[in-house]
């Protein structure tokens, strides 16, 4: 049965852009680049996207809220999925979903922020190859 009602913390904002950011991991799947911003308090993130791009349009277009879940099977139950489900990380599970015109990311995942932020910036993912922009 689905959840009616699952605990939706929040993990992160992601922010289309046009332009290059320091530090930019690139995805060769999704031909996009992603930058963490310099923030101590929020996580944000900046994505870029290349032309052919295969994402849907509005994760390219929309900003997206991204929320920590307790099971990302029930998160995801009877939804518009744009993405996934997916594992971009070990043990970090990821889905995109469309609620009122808007993606949502929906992560299932017991590391912490620390090791997930860490292997993201040293490429330890099947999303990012590791390489800097």
């Amino acid at each position: 049965m689905p959840c009616m009602n699952p605990r939706y913390q929040f993990h992160h904002m992601g922010i289309p852009t046009t332009e290059p950011k320091p530090n930019e991991r690139y995805s060769a799947k999704y031909r996009m680049y992603t930058a963490d911003a310099d923030s101590a308090d929020f996580r944000i993130q900046w994505h870029r996207f290349e032309p052919g791009c295969p994402l849907h349009p509005l994760i390219q277009t929309v900003p997206h809220p991204a929320f920590k879940v307790p099971s990302l099977a029930m998160a995801i139950a009877d939804k518009n999925v744009l993405l996934g489900p997916y594992e971009p990380l070990p043990g970090f599970h990821v889905a995109i979903i469309e609620e009122g015109g808007v993606p949502i990311e929906l992560i299932e995942t017991m590391l912490s922020d620390e090791e997930i932020w860490g292997r993201a910036k040293q490429g330890a993912s099947e999303l990012y190859s590791g390489s800097q922009g």
